[in-house]
This record gives C-alpha cells, structure tokens and sequence, in this order.
C-alpha cells in the first residue's frame, strides 16, 4: 500500500491557526470581577500556611508563568517532585498536572494549597484569613452574588485568571497568517524536520503545540507518573503530560523533571528515543537527523516564543 500523501503546508497553516476566544466552562463563566479576584488570590501570600508564598511563586509572568527552576520549591526551600508547569494556555487543557490527576482546573489549586512542604495552608486558616479582609469579602460578594468565601469560590476565581493566560502573538503564528518574512527560510525548514523526519507533530499538534495526551518518552526516570493512577496499562507507566511548545525558548529548563538545560539537548534526546522499555510510546523512534537539520529544528523553536507583555503585579485587596 503506498503511503499516505503528507499534508501540504497551507493545510498545517490552517491547523495552526490561532482560536479567536477563551473556553470557558458552563460551571465557571467568565466574569471580569471573577478574573480580577483570582489574579488578587494568585498574587497573594496569604494562600500559604507561613505568609511567604503565593501561586505566583512558582508560576512567574517574568517566567512565562513556570520558575525557571528544575524542581519546584515550597514554603522553608523544600524541593518538590516535580517542575512547576507553565499555565499559559491552560484553559485548552482537559487535565491538570503532569501526570493527569486533576480532571478540571478548578480542581489544582487546593493541592498546592493544601500540599504539605508546598504551600502548607490549611482550608480554615486562608478561609478565616481572606473574611478578615473587607476587600476580598467585597470582591467575593461581586464576584459571586452574595455567596460566601469557600474553598469553591476561591477554586472557582483562580481558575477563572488561569484561563486568561494567553500565550502571545509570535513570529510563528505571524507567518501561519501569511507573512512570509516573519520567519527565516532556516525555521521554515525547521518547521518541515517538526512535521516530517522529527515526528515532533505526532505528540505537539494543534495551535498550542499539545493536545494534552500522556507518554512515556524513555527518559531515566523512576518516577513511574500517569502509571500511579492506571497500575494495570503498561502504555501510562512513565507517562508525563505533552507540554505547549509556546514561549518554549524562555522556559529552561526542559521535561517534568527539568533534567535538560537546553533545547539542543531535549532535542538530542529524542534523536536518540531515550530508554527503550515496555512503556515507551511507539510514537518515539531514533531519528537520525543531521546537524543541520537539528540546527534548523532549534531555529524553528524559537519562533514558538512571542515578545515579553508586561504584566503589573495587582494591589492586594486590604
């Protein structure tokens, strides 16, 4: 049987286009008020158990929303797992964390929260805190029509922000639009080793370069991840959620548990398919790709990342 035809470009430029708005859940609407608590709430120290923490620690505008760390630190410089994830486009996310286990949003925030050496807070210590404060009674009272401040409320704000973490605009997308100069003839023919020889596009598809799917890559990690909730499918033992590639050349360092510093090295990487074990996706194959091919690949990359946008930090409600 002969192979399939490849898809031409202009058809991958119309899968790549940009969506015009956010999706936003029945369950959680979106509301101006809504949005401008949550990002108060993110912001805020007072979430943690100690006062020294806030959401924003490990997820930093300046950062593209990760740490820039290879593992996240809570509250007394306690190293976690696990690297912070980005949360720029997290709205186009079904499943929170790296390994699945949150099924909406909504649902994240309490873990860090809550999550002793992460943010050490407990429910009635921040319920009690934020009623002390008549700011956030009142931006509660707008937020939600009179309902009190719980933990669903607080949930519900907070993801409600998270959703508005857009990635901006890049050289990428401005070529996806037509503008042929918005990227070099190099990243072009990266983008061809992403679609073709790399077999980038088979787990980073879509606009946002993930569709949130779970594999194991092969790297040496003990860390068996979406095998902890699924100890039956050999296929989820050491799966890890697909990350965006937007903003990816601001995000080093690389995988869930920061192991590369480099997109030359994650690049590498997959040239060689990693550990080959009973759990490594088929999708991950030994490429074979030539220097240059890398270099372009590289090249390409960085058209994924947009000019920084300012973003001020917000006056605590007091």
């Amino acid at each position: 049987m002969p192979p399939s035809p490849t898809p031409n470009l202009d058809d991958w430029r119309s899968a790549y286009q940009r969506p015009e708005t956010i999706p936003f859940p029945a369950s959680n609407p979106y509301s101006a008020a809504k949005a401008a608590l949550g990002r108060a709430l993110f912001f805020d120290p007072a979430l943690s158990g100690d006062g020294t923490h806030s959401c924003a620690t490990c997820h930093q505008p300046g950062l593209s929303w990760g740490d820039g760390l290879a593992r996240a630190v809570g509250i007394g410089g306690n190293r976690l797992a696990l690297r912070s994830p980005t949360l720029i486009n997290v709205a186009w996310t079904d499943a929170g964390g790296w390994d699945g286990k949150f099924d909406t949003i909504e649902s994240v925030a309490f873990a860090a929260i809550l999550g002793h050496g992460n943010m050490s807070q407990t429910e009635p210590r921040l319920l009690e805190r934020l009623n002390a404060i008549p700011g956030y009674v009142e931006a509660f009272q707008q937020s939600f029509f009179g309902l009190a401040i719980s933990r669903n409320t607080v949930e519900l704000a907070l993801a409600t922000f998270e959703r508005t973490l857009v990635s901006p605009a890049t050289p990428f997308d401005r070529w996806v639009a037509g503008d042929e100069a918005a990227i070099s003839a190099r990243a072009k023919a990266g983008f061809e080793v992403f679609r073709g020889r790399g077999h980038c596009a088979d787990c980073h598809a879509s606009w946002n370069f993930t569709e949130g799917a779970f594999f194991d890559i092969g790297l040496a990690d003990a860390d068996i991840g979406r095998g902890r909730l699924f100890p039956n499918s050999v296929a989820l033992r050491h799966a890890f959620k697909v990350p965006t590639l937007r903003d990816v050349a601001r995000r080093a360092p690389y995988m869930h548990d920061g192991s590369f510093l480099t997109l030359s090295a994650v690049v590498d990487f997959y040239d060689g398919a990693g550990i080959d074990r009973p759990s490594r996706s088929p999708l991950i194959r030994k490429l074979g790709l030539s220097a240059r091919e890398k270099h372009d690949l590289i090249e390409f990359l960085a058209t994924l990342t947009g000019d920084p946008v300012p973003f001020p930090v917000p006056v605590l409600p007091r």
